[in-house]
């Protein structure tokens, strides 16, 4: 690792699960995130933008309000009236907000499949892959393990029934692969995450083969999860799969901070990470060329 003789400057975190990264930080993040697109070469899953914002009413046919409530971060705008209150020094807890329609994404993928509504992804079905800022509210923050808003890095498959389960069959090999070559521990447990209708069949059906597992470090912090949708999002946006009818899809995702929070837990500073990291990861000029469309 490259040091500077330069004292790197002090970053406070300006509110509750809020943080600044420092430059070594910064750097874990982004060779991390450099790791973790592997995935992405190796499944040939093309590198996509989401949109930064989410239609409320496209997540409600998602039962996203009905599943994860309290998780919802609205995008709200001010009013002349709170600009000048705020202008005036007044406090911004006291400015009303107006409604957009609109809620900062809680995860990658759903910016991902509002865009391919009504559409057909083929026999071979497609896979895309994307990190993005993501947002939730939480009971609490906690460092780099809990925060208010995160990157989280998303492979995405929709397709046939078998594909999502060779697609998570390998992404799940790539997680156990990556945490061996980082000096990572994994465990590996069913996580309950309601996909569907909590008080319903689908609700039952998940308990009894989960659709979510997790993989955490040893002070239980999830780091990685591999997710089963079954058709559920290709019957909500009438996303087909050439003659198998709706789309099934499923998902791998990685939080890039909860990679740095194991990664310096397993190695003692951030700076011992980092070295660990520059060990493992290509060097410049080694990175693959960008990856076809699957179709």
């Amino acid at each position: 690792m490259n040091t500077s003789t330069r004292p790197l400057p002090q970053l406070r975190g300006p509110g509750a699960g809020l943080l600044a990264l420092d430059p070594v930080h910064t750097a874990l993040l982004r060779g991390l995130d450099t790791l973790l697109l592997g995935l992405a070469e190796e499944l040939a899953a093309p590198e996509c933008l989401g949109p930064p914002l989410l239609p409320a009413s496209g997540l409600a046919r998602l039962d996203y309000f009905r599943n994860f409530p309290h998780l919802g971060v609205p995008a709200g705008r001010f009013g002349p009236e709170a600009l000048d209150a705020l202008a005036d020094g007044g406090p911004a807890e006291a400015a009303p907000l107006r409604a957009t329609g609109h809620l900062l994404p809680s995860a990658t993928c759903y910016g991902l499949l509002l865009s391919l509504e009504g559409q057909d992804v083929g026999e071979d079905g497609l896979r895309l892959s994307a990190t993005g800022r993501c947002f939730r509210n939480e009971t609490h923050y906690d460092g780099l393990r809990r925060l208010h808003g995160f990157h989280m890095r998303e492979v995405l498959y929709l397709g046939t029934k078998d594909g999502c389960v060779e697609h998570l069959d390998r992404g799940a090999e790539f997680v156990t692969d990556l945490a061996k070559r980082l000096g990572l521990e994994l465990t590996r447990a069913a996580a309950d995450d309601p996909f569907y209708d909590r008080q319903g069949s689908r609700a039952r059906l998940m308990a009894l083969d989960p659709v979510k597992h997790e993989y955490s470090v040893s002070d239980g912090t999830a780091i990685a999860s591999v997710n089963r949708h079954r058709n559920f999002f290709g019957e909500r946006l009438d996303i087909s799969a050439g003659g198998h009818g709706s789309a099934f899809s499923s998902c791998v995702a990685f939080g890039v901070e909860r990679w740095i929070h194991a990664m310096i837990l397993a190695h003692g500073s951030a700076e011992a990470a980092l070295d660990v990291l520059d060990r493992v990861r290509p060097r410049a000029g080694a990175a693959h060329s960008p990856a076809p469309v699957a179709q």
